[in-house]
């Protein structure tokens, strides 16, 4: 876990063989929805807030990709480790 300022980070890999697609996506979005700040995941050089299906898209996260997750305030501690979990258990595939 990195922390700057407010913001907390966990880093974590996309185990699942369809990598993130449009179900897993969704899945994202609809826990970031949940958040009362900003939630965002990034590969690379590349971040995309996370309540867009279509920019998590844009990432193209196939299987094996690292990908870092951070919340704006650790009010939303909840949903990092609730994202977090997701991705680690391959979203239910």
């Amino acid at each position: 876990m990195v922390e700057n300022h407010k913001r907390i980070s966990r880093v974590t890999v996309i185990i699942n063989e369809l990598g993130l697609h449009a179900r897993s996506a969704a899945q994202i979005a609809r826990l970031a929805g949940r958040a009362h700040f900003k939630v965002w995941l990034a590969k690379g050089d590349a971040s995309v807030e996370a309540t867009s299906i279509m920019d998590l898209l844009t990432l193209e996260c196939p299987q094996g990709t690292t990908v870092e997750i951070t919340i704006e305030d650790p009010s939303d501690l909840e949903v990092l480790n609730d994202i977090t979990q997701l991705i680690e258990n391959g979203f239910g595939e």
